[in-house]
């Protein structure tokens, strides 16, 4: 065989199916979060967690668990519509080095948020 030989392409309408399944994916996992988020609101409501740094970490948890969900499913889309392996390859590294920033700052916020729990239930306990 000679260096001639044509690279393996994925047909246009496999790549078509796998681009709707991704969008139906996001679109499902967004209906999700947004319910689990609103059940999330009723019970901080109901007691009164909402005004604390508890309910401050659990809603930046819901916040950071949709940017996350969103990273994944755009590089699922770019990734459908990549050409060869070497394109697919940067763009995994360029998602890896972006959620692994992310993934540094959230730690820190949630460190200052803990930071701030721990002082809402000293208080709570020294009125107890």
């Amino acid at each position: 065989m000679t260096g001639t030989q044509k690279p393996f392409e994925i047909p246009t309408e496999m790549r078509d199916f796998a681009e709707k399944g991704v969008q139906n994916a996001r679109t499902a996992f967004g209906t999700f979060l947004g319910t689990a988020r609103k059940l999330a609101e009723t019970v901080q409501t109901s007691t009164s967690t909402s005004q604390t740094g508890m309910g401050t970490a659990v809603a930046r948890g819901f916040d950071y668990t949709e940017q996350h969900a969103s990273a994944t499913f755009d590089l699922a889309e770019k990734l459908v519509r990549t050409t060869d392996v070497k394109q697919a390859l940067e763009l995994q590294g360029e998602y890896m080095r972006n959620q692994m920033s992310a993934l540094q700052s959230q730690a820190k916020e949630f460190a200052t948020l803990s930071e701030s729990i721990k002082a809402d239930l000293n208080k709570a306990q020294a009125k107890a």
